[in-house]
């Protein structure tokens, strides 16, 4: 329904003030950044529009909020202003159109800007005398800031002595403005440590960071990690000399303040949109999160005459990025089933744009992620899409929650077959008991058909679950049954993909018994355990026939994996299978060893491969050993070289956070699985 100007200005204001509450004093922020910056120009716009609502004290007249009474008040003698925020190239056209309407035609063809990534952290004020720290202030309401000095001096994140190692004398009196921040690794740390003590998880690293630097003990802060960018010369006693941006971010770096090494200066407005999407395409790669740029006028003597607003420089103007966090409506929660059984819950989203895509479904991990976000249907929820990643539900708004909602109950029984779920002890995961479960087919019979297993032509995936539609295969053995004229004709099957396809299978049936029981995609059971197997037990009527301890006896095999074998062959409906397997003499017998490895297609030949964390069908080992025997290298680290990270259940943080920096591809099992395969990353 359509306001009138006046109380749309009204509601706007009192939603702003919440808000900017909850921000500034309780980091504890219920719309994203962006969000909040819209509603804050559509303010602006319709005081402009209407100057009879002028009010001096909207929050269009000042900068941020007020600091909280726990922390005492710094006056910052040189205010800190905040910026004007563009969201379009539209919109940044239209700023530049404004400057140059400010400026001479010679002045503004000469005008160079500085380019800075803006990072999304805590702005603060420090201030040297005689090159000690003396004072760090938080910006508050641009005026008035909140006394952090003795959380920032228990940091190594700003320097508390100036350096004089590049030449540079430190002046009597600096004063600096910078962003503290939190890194992507150590906020992954961090909730690591907080998961494992069964505590809430932090929401985002910027929060984090601006909740660290509030801590009454100095202590608590000094754990967290935090870091720092200098971005501006306040002020400084005696005359440096400096007549430039870049200039006084050089002195600074000489005195020892980290700068960010991405500034650079930029002449036309086309470089810098250029550079805009570069950094929106890439800012994954970074090891801490920015939610725009900024760009300033280098000059410091244009920048005196374009002047300022009473909370903003004319001189400088952030562009915001669209957000990788957005809030949006919790359907249902509701359960897959992969090929392993494992049942992960995932959330149905009322569909929302989240990094240029978007998304309608997003991982809950497992029941024990479920139950720490406490998200319930009908939740007000944030998710996030880092990169390649999954998009993820990272926590729910509890002002936004339904009176009625109930907690989610991990169903007992599965949705595709009603067999049981069970999660078993000690293990985080829950799994469907019926192997043969529907909701498996597809994907247990696509995996049988793969490279890594019996590696049959022209059946992926696709191929796979048209035959399992059609009812011309259920299960393994069905596949060899396979006739010329049950695929001829069939849409996209000719004469020679068919004969080609039935030569596959046919060859598939030499293929090794190791091979084999990798197809059969047994729990636990990946190439290098099948191996293991193979090796003490030649064929697989002999296995079927082994007795428990025969398996315990086996070195590199435990009582989980062996009990998972013996599970197995204990199912009347694998016993039938493999029976009639061996029947069609399908690859029941293991060749001399050295053989396996050497059939292997090299599709990694000269690709470095890095696996972290834990991988349902592979040992770390026997990962390693797939990458190897198909000619890649298994590294333990992530370098430059790196082709692809391969993780698992509970990855680490470091290697996530150096892939991301690095534009490392990241994967996880089941693409791992493709990468096998065809030595390429779909």
């Amino acid at each position: 329904m359509e306001r009138a100007p006046e109380e749309e200005v009204a509601l706007l204001r009192a939603r702003i003030r919440h808000h900017s509450w909850l921000y500034y004093h309780l980091d504890a922020p219920e719309i994203s950044d962006y969000e909040y910056d819209l509603m804050m120009a559509r303010l602006k716009d319709l005081e402009a529009a209407h100057p009879e609502l002028y009010d001096a004290q909207s929050p269009t007249q000042g900068v941020g909020f007020a600091g909280l009474a726990s922390f005492s008040p710094v006056v910052h003698e040189v205010p800190m202003i905040s910026l004007d925020n563009v969201f379009s190239a539209e919109e940044l056209r239209s700023y530049f159109h404004r400057v140059e309407k400010s400026l001479s035609e010679e002045e503004y063809r000469k005008l160079r800007w500085a380019f800075e990534l803006k990072i999304d952290g805590l702005a603060i004020s420090v201030i040297y005398r005689h090159g000690l720290l003396v004072t760090a202030a938080t910006r508050g309401d641009g005026r008035v800031g909140e006394d952090v000095t003795a959380n920032i001096l228990a940091t190594s994140a700003v320097p508390r002595q100036l350096s004089t190692s590049g030449g540079e004398a430190p002046p009597d009196l600096l004063e600096v403005r910078g962003e503290v921040y939190m890194a992507k690794d150590v906020f992954e740390r961090l909730n690591r440590d907080q998961l494992k003590a069964g505590q809430p998880l932090f929401a985002n690293p910027r929060n984090c960071a601006a909740g660290s630097l509030r801590q009454k003990d100095p202590k608590v802060t000094a754990k967290r990690q935090l870091s720092f960018w200098a971005y501006q010369l306040a002020r400084a006693s005696g005359d440096p000399g400096i007549t430039s941006h870049m200039q006084s971010l050089k002195y600074l770096e000489n005195l020892g303040f980290p700068v960010n090494p991405h500034i650079r200066l930029i002449s036309s407005e086309i470089e810098i949109l250029n550079e805009i999407s570069r950094w929106e395409a890439n800012r994954q790669n970074l090891n801490y999160d920015i939610d725009g740029a900024v760009l300033k006028v280098d000059d410091l003597g244009i920048r005196e005459k374009l002047g300022h607003t009473a909370r903003a420089p004319r001189w400088a103007v952030a562009y915001k990025l669209a957000p990788e966090e957005r809030n949006t409506k919790l359907l249902a929660i509701e359960i897959s089933i992969g090929k392993s059984g494992r049942a992960t819950p995932f959330a149905v989203l009322e569909p929302v744009e989240v990094s240029g895509s978007t998304v309608s479904r997003a991982t809950l991990h497992n029941a024990d992620q479920v139950k720490l976000k406490g998200v319930r249907v009908g939740d007000t929820v944030v998710v996030r899409k880092a990169g390649d990643v999954i998009p993820e539900v990272l926590r729910f708004v509890p002002e936004l929650r339904p009176a009625d909602s109930v907690d989610w109950e991990f169903p007992k029984s599965c949705p595709l077959c009603g067999s049981a779920l069970e999660r078993r002890a000690g293990e985080s995961d829950t799994y469907c008991v019926n192997f043969y479960c529907e909701g498996r087919i597809v994907q247990r019979l696509a995996h049988f058909c793969s490279r890594s297993a019996l590696d049959i032509e022209g059946l992926g995936e696709n191929t796979v679950a048209l035959f399992v539609d059609l009812k011309l295969i259920s299960d393994a053995p069905d596949i060899f049954r396979l006739q010329y004229n049950q695929l001829i004709g069939l849409e996209g099957f000719g004469e020679k993909s068919v004969t080609s396809m039935l030569a596959s299978i046919e060859e598939a049936k030499g293929r090794s018994f190791s091979r084999l029981l990798v197809g059969l995609a047994i729990r636990h059971v990946g190439e290098e355990v099948a191996r293991l197997i193979a090796k003490r037990f030649k064929s697989l009527p002999e296995l079927m026939q082994a007795l428990p301890e025969d398996l315990d006896q086996i070195d590199g095999i435990g009582e989980k994996i062996s009990s998972s074998v013996r599970e197995f062959f204990e199912n009347p409906k694998s016993s039938k299978i493999c029976s009639e397997l061996i029947e069609m003499g399908v690859a029941i017998n293991e060749p001399g060893e050295g053989l396996v490895a050497a059939e292997m297609e090299k599709t990694l030949a000269g690709k470095v491969i890095v696996i972290t964390g834990t991988l349902d069908g592979f040992t770390r080992e026997s990962a390693e050993q797939a990458v190897e025997s198909r000619g890649g290298k298994a590294s333990s680290s992530v370098s430059s070289r790196t082709f692809a990270l391969v993780a698992g259940v509970a990855p680490g943080a470091s290697k996530i956070s150096k892939a991301n920096e690095l534009g490392v591809p990241i994967i996880g099992e089941d693409q791992f699985l493709r990468l096998l395969d065809s030595g390429e990353i779909d």
